[in-house]
């Protein structure tokens, strides 16, 4: 049974009537992955917002960081698991199978983290991100010096709180909004797949595929 046919719960502009800075992205990403992610789509109703979006994204994303892109699409992941958030579970569960070119940890990442073969690094990294998603005023100094503990430094600690409250931001307007993953997520990498090439990259400078 497929899901839901519409883009979001409103409708979004036509691609067509955007300003040219936009309509050159939307190009991009059609050219550079088949598609153009929903995401954009829905915050094309709001132009300004789009590109604050990206910009944000791909700060969060592609910067330089001591987390790795597979290890922020990790925490993406289980950020949108705790949330419960259906658009984004799809379309960074993807992003994990095609980082990791493992499709079984895509799947333990959606349904439970904790059974993934994970070393201390990065189950300490998801326990905080679940924690912070679930239980955030819980969090205290003893959390961050376990992360300390297994190597992450001041500013991974900073990468990593924001990582996860960008995520916890996006899941919120994804699913008050309606948003559906684009269903040729589902079907990627998902095979014998084999490791990527290269990190993703983004778009034009402003996006890759901000999910």
């Amino acid at each position: 049974m497929p899901q839901p046919d519409h883009i979001c719960a409103y409708p979004v502009p036509d691609p067509a009537t955007l300003d040219n800075d936009l309509q050159a992205v939307f190009g991009k990403c059609v050219e550079k992955l088949g598609l153009v992610p929903n995401v954009l789509s829905t915050y094309s109703m709001r132009p300004n917002r789009l590109r604050n979006f990206m910009a944000m994204y791909n700060e969060i994303m592609f910067s330089d960081s001591g987390l790795s892109k597979l290890e922020r699409e990790m925490v993406a992941v289980v950020v949108s698991s705790a949330n419960r958030c259906y658009y984004c579970l799809v379309a960074h569960g993807q992003a994990v199978r095609n980082l990791s070119g493992d499709p079984q940890l895509g799947e333990m990442m959606v349904m439970n983290y904790r059974v993934a073969p994970l070393d201390a690094r990065q189950r300490a990294m998801l326990d905080f991100a679940w924690k912070l998603t679930t239980t955030p005023s819980d969090v205290v100094e003893a959390d961050r010096q376990q992360l300390h503990a297994v190597g992450f430094s001041v500013e991974d600690v900073f990468d990593l709180s924001e990582t996860v409250a960008f995520y916890n931001f996006s899941n919120r307007v994804a699913i008050a909004l309606d948003m559906m993953p684009n269903a040729e997520y589902h079907g990627m990498n998902r095979g014998d797949a084999q490791p990527a090439t290269g990190d993703k990259q983004p778009v034009t400078g402003l996006a890759r595929s901000p999910e």
